[in-house]
């Protein structure tokens, strides 16, 4: 009887472990989402960035999300993988790079979009996703507080950026850069021109230059969108009460099509042709 109590303890207790296992390895909440099933012949756009491409807060909506239907699914498969509050850093570090070059297949598209999570800390914060600065080789090691003092080599914003570049290429993808969005404009004064682009729309515009990958400048895009306007119906017909840097639903179309747009100034990429009719 001893015996056979102990061994139902085992087996309960191997089946508390594995369970665990499973729910320890469940992917975030935000990534189950309904994907099309890839079609032969059919290449797929993966989209990769930060919570202005997807986000799950209700009220706020990044631009992914409302680009998917702007294209015919008979040409091209689109799948969102951003993920709210990563950086350019967080989003490898994490897998989650990983997991979409472990699915892509020769032929396939991947639009990057990151920097506004880039400028935080590198350790010592509650996310531990800050990026240095610029685009050159420079590094550092960190002790990072959320993961019992793991070292990490923490690198540049455009190294980032060039590994998704390498990466991509190696497995046979189309990559293309895109700068950050641009937040809701400061109240009080006219929309004044973009201007030459600065912070990490002038490194992701750079590293878009010297590893000759197609680039959309989105923040420009929607930047002149928004001079048609005051900053006050900028803000009132796009982003949310919440902050001045998330979308609404208005926002985030009024940017997939910005995105549509800037695709379709790009040479020797065929995704502009595989948007519906109404959007070419």
């Amino acid at each position: 009887m001893v015996n056979y109590r102990f061994r139902l303890a085992l087996v309960a207790a191997a089946l508390c472990a594995g369970l665990l296992g499973v729910a320890a390895a469940a992917p975030d909440p935000v990534v189950q989402r309904a994907e099309p099933e890839r079609q032969p012949g059919v290449p797929t756009l993966w989209l990769v960035g930060d919570s202005t491409v997807r986000v799950g807060t209700p009220g706020q909506q990044g631009w992914g999300d409302p680009l998917i239907p702007m294209f015919d699914p008979a040409k091209v498969r689109v799948v969102n993988r951003a993920m709210g509050g990563r950086s350019s850093r967080s989003f490898q570090t994490e897998g989650r790079w990983d997991a979409v070059l472990g699915e892509a297949r020769p032929g396939d598209f991947v639009i990057v979009q990151m920097g506004h999570n880039d400028g935080g800390p590198l350790a010592g914060d509650n996310r531990e996703r800050g990026t240095i600065r610029g685009t050159g080789d420079e590094a550092q090691e960190v002790t990072l507080t959320l993961q019992n003092g793991k070292k990490e080599v923490v690198h540049t914003y455009g190294w980032y950026l060039r590994k998704y570049v390498a990466d991509a290429r190696a497995k046979g993808m189309t990559p293309i850069l895109c700068s950050p969005i641009p937040r809701c404009p400061a109240p009080g004064k006219p929309i004044e021109p973009e201007g030459e682009p600065t912070g990490y729309r002038a490194y992701a515009r750079e590293v878009a230059e010297k590893e000759k990958v197609p680039f959309i400048d989105l923040y420009a895009i929607t930047w002149r969108k928004y001079m048609k306007m005051t900053p006050e119906e900028v803000k009132k017909a796009y982003f949310t009460e919440a902050d001045n840097t998330h979308t609404g639903p208005a926002g985030a179309e009024l940017n997939a099509r910005s995105v549509a747009e800037g695709l379709k100034a790009l040479k020797d990429v065929p995704l502009a042709g595989y948007l519906k009719p109404e959007y070419r």
